[in-house]
C-alpha cells in the first residue's frame, strides 16, 4: 500500500483527497495554503483540503512558500512519501520536493492537456465555449503542468453548465482517475506520454474580464463569459448607471422578439448594444447584443441579493 502526501487546497482537491483516504492509502500528511480571512469579520477560514485532515487527523502543513524554504523540504523528507498527489495546490513546486518520493509527485489537472495549462483551466473551458474539456493525471516536472501524461478522461460539457457545475463533476471524476493512476504507478504499469507541443494556456482570471463588452462580444460570446464567471465573481455590466451581475442568461433572436410583438423593429435598429430592450416581471428582461438578444434569467443588481429576473422586475423598475 502506497504511502502518500496530498497538497491541494479548494474543494476540488478535497474530492481527491477523500477517494485516496478512502481507499485505505496511507495519508502521511496533507500540504495545504494558509488559512485565509473572509466575510465581514475577517475570520480566519481554513481551506477545505485542512477541514477534511483535521477531521480525520491527518498531519497538516501549511507552509507560506514551498520555494528556498529548507524546514519544509526537510519535514517532508522526514514523512518518506511513496508518492505525493498535488490537485489545485496553488503553487508550482521546486525540484527539492519533486524529486523527494520514490515513485514520483503525480498531478491531477482539470483539463485535457496540453490545452489549457494554468491556474484556471475548467473557468477558460466554459469562457471560450468549449464542446470538451477532461481530466489529465500526469508526472510532475519543473515547469507548470508541462510533465508526461498518464492517464485522461474525457467530459462533455453542456450548453448551460456553468464552471461551478462542471466544477463539481470534474472533482469527483478527478478523484476516480487518480485513483486507477495511482493503482497503475503501485504497479509499475503507468503510462508515461509526452506532451505536445501546441499547447494553450489558462492564466488566472481577473476582476477586469467581468465587465461585458458589448460592442465586441457576440451574443454567444456574452453568453459563454455569463457561465464562465458562474459561480466565481459574476459577468456585470452597468444599467441606469449600476451595476448589474448576470448570473444566468439565455440568446434569443431578436426577430423573433420582433414577430411576438415584444418589441419594435424601431427599437431595435435605435437601440445601441448593451441597452435594456425590455423589461416587465411578465415577458422579462432583454438586452441588446450586437447579433441577438440576451435574456437574463438570474441576475444580482447592486445592494441586493441574487435572484430571478422577474421576480426582480416585480419590485424594481429598469
Amino acid at each position: 500500500m502506497l504511502n502518500i502526501v496530498f497538497m491541494g487546497t479548494p474543494d476540488f482537491a478535497k474530492e481527491s483527497l477523500e477517494a485516496v483516504y478512502n481507499v485505505n492509502y496511507k495519508v502521511l500528511g496533507v500540504v495545504t495554503n494558509p488559512d485565509k480571512p473572509k466575510g465581514r469579520g475577517m475570520q480566519m477560514i481554513p481551506s477545505p483540503v485542512k477541514e477534511f485532515a483535521l477531521g480525520k487527523n491527518i498531519p497538516i502543513y501549511q507552509p507560506l512558500k514551498v520555494r528556498n524554504n529548507a524546514e519544509f523540504i526537510e519535514e517532508i523528507k522526514a514523512l518518506k512519501p511513496d508518492v505525493i498527489c498535488v490537485v489545485a495546490y496553488g503553487k508550482i513546486l521546486p525540484k527539492e520536493i519533486l524529486e523527494i518520493p520514490k515513485l514520483g509527485c503525480i498531478n491531477v489537472h482539470g483539463s485535457l492537456l496540453p490545452k489549457y495549462r494554468g491556474a484556471a483551466p475548467i473557468q477558460w473551458a466554459v469562457i471560450n465555449g468549449e464542446k470538451q474539456t477532461g481530466i489529465t493525471t500526469m508526472y510532475m516536472d519543473e515547469g507548470m503542468d508541462t510533465g508526461d501524461m498518464i492517464l485522461k478522461e474525457i467530459v462533455e460539457i453542456g450548453e448551460e453548465e456553468t464552471t461551478g457545475e462542471l466544477w463539481n463533476r470534474l472533482a469527483k471524476i478527478g478523484g476516480n482517475l487518480l485513483l486507477k493512476t495511482l493503482e497503475l504507478v503501485e504497479q509499475g504499469k503507468a503510462p508515461r506520454e509526452k506532451q505536445p507541443e501546441n499547447y494553450t494556456l489558462a492564466p488566472m482570471l481577473n476582476k477586469e474580464m467581468a465587465e461585458i463588452k458589448w460592442e465586441e462580444k457576440t451574443s454567444s460570446e456574452i453568453k459563454n463569459l455569463v457561465r464562465g464567471l458562474n459561480p466565481i465573481m459574476g459577468a456585470y455590466t452597468i444599467i441606469n448607471d449600476k451595476k448589474v451581475k448576470l448570473w444566468k442568461v439565455k440568446v434569443v433572436a431578436l426577430k423573433e422578439l420582433a414577430e411576438k410583438g415584444l418589441i419594435s423593429i424601431q427599437t431595435i435598429d435605435t437601440s445601441h448594444n448593451g441597452d435594456v430592450l425590455l423589461a416587465n416581471d411578465k415577458q422579462g428582461l432583454f438586452l441588446k447584443a450586437k447579433d441577438a438578444a440576451i435574456e437574463v434569467i438570474e441576475m444580482q443588481a447592486e445592494g441586493s441579493k441574487k435572484m430571478n429576473a422577474k421576480d426582480y422586475l416585480r419590485g424594481n423598475k429598469l
